[in-house]
């Protein structure tokens, strides 16, 4: 999942040596990918009223799900 995230946020950005992502899996199996980018970067992955963020999420839903789990994007500044 996080490969995924990783892949469209670097397609996303101006400059994507700057993309961090990590990746944590709770107890219970839900799993939270953290993003963060350049400061300049930030409205480029969040896209026009968040559209970008929104599909993110929504893609990293649709993963989840196909592998019986559940997980969330959470955007770090």
């Amino acid at each position: 999942m996080k490969d995924l995230i990783e892949y469209i946020a670097k397609s996303l950005v101006d400059s994507p040596e700057l993309i961090v992502i990590s990746e944590e899996i709770s107890e219970d199996g839900n799993v939270l990918v953290k993003l963060a980018a350049a400061q300049e970067d930030m409205g480029r992955i969040i896209g026009k009223q968040g559209r970008n963020a929104k599909a993110m999420r929504t893609l990293l839903n649709a993963k989840a799900t196909r592998e019986s789990r559940r997980a969330s994007l959470q955007i770090v500044e």
